[in-house]
């Protein structure tokens, strides 16, 4: 009896192991459903459903792997199914976003070379989407985890699909804008597999510590900026995120070009 005791024991022990490992990869697959649910809402042409998806999947991103490390229960098959979530929500999510959009534009009868430059212009976002994933899960052991090394995937997916949902909430969906859509997911794509460098926020404190009385303040400000305009401060925020790569790389080049003149002036 003790032994059968003590098996039935170990078994639900084996269980609720089980089960706790399930939680991260829960929020793992809600956030790959949303990028699903944003490929379906951009081949209905409901772009602000579409990027209001994409804005779940990276909140539940960011939740899962937390939720992983808080209740110890990160694991190898969660890293591996967390970069196969990445490609769908952040690589090939805002490439359909381009690609319908593109698609709504030109009718149903487009011009041959529009309608073969909008499925190439998206494959390369996502092809991008997808090196940029396989260099992160490489790197991950000796990087530097104050920077990233290149666009993180959801930053240029947010800046794609937050553009189409400001634009389409505009009612700017049109020929005239189609060039800066196509411009916008190429040069993210080509962020993200640069060697820019983007500051990761991780260094951040924000459980211990005092801080100042104003960052109180600007937390309540910026999430009522966000209600009032949402797709509006979503892509300035991170359209200037993306651009503050390659700035703070010429801002350290300038900074390096002056120490070797003051080196050579002495």
């Amino acid at each position: 009896m003790a032994k059968r005791g003590k098996k039935r024991s170990a078994r639900s022990g084996a269980i609720r192991r089980r089960g706790i490992y399930l939680l991260p990869n829960l929020f793992t697959t809600a956030a790959m459903f949303a990028g699903f649910f944003a490929m379906i809402s951009a081949m209905n042409g409901d772009f602000r459903s579409a990027g209001v998806a994409v804005l779940v999947a990276m909140l539940l991103d960011g939740v899962d792997g937390r939720v992983a490390r808080l209740t110890g229960t990160e694991s190898e098959f969660g890293r591996e199914y967390d970069s196969l979530s990445d490609l769908v929500s952040f690589g090939l999510a805002p490439a359909m976003i381009v690609y319908n959009w593109g698609m709504g534009v030109l009718g149903e009868e487009p011009w041959w070379w529009w309608s073969q430059l909008s499925w190439l212009v998206a494959f390369f976002f996502a092809v991008a989407a997808a090196l940029r994933l396989a260099r992160f899960n490489t790197r991950m052991a000796g990087a530097d985890h104050r920077y990233f090394q290149g666009l993180p995937s959801p930053s240029a997916a947010a800046c794609v699909a937050f553009c189409t949902w400001l634009l389409a909430g505009l009612d700017l969906h049109n020929a005239y804008t189609l060039p800066f859509v196509y411009g916008l997911a190429v040069v993210s794509g080509a962020l993200m597999v640069s060697n820019f460098s983007y500051y990761s926020f991780k260094d951040l404190d924000i459980t211990g510590g005092r801080v100042p009385f104003t960052y109180v303040i600007l937390i309540p400000a910026f999430f009522i900026l966000v209600a009032l305009a949402p797709s509006q401060v979503l892509f300035a925020g991170f359209f200037a995120y993306a651009f503050s790569g390659p700035v703070l790389a010429l801002w350290r080049r300038r900074r390096r070009l002056r120490r070797r003149e003051g080196d050579g002036g002495q």
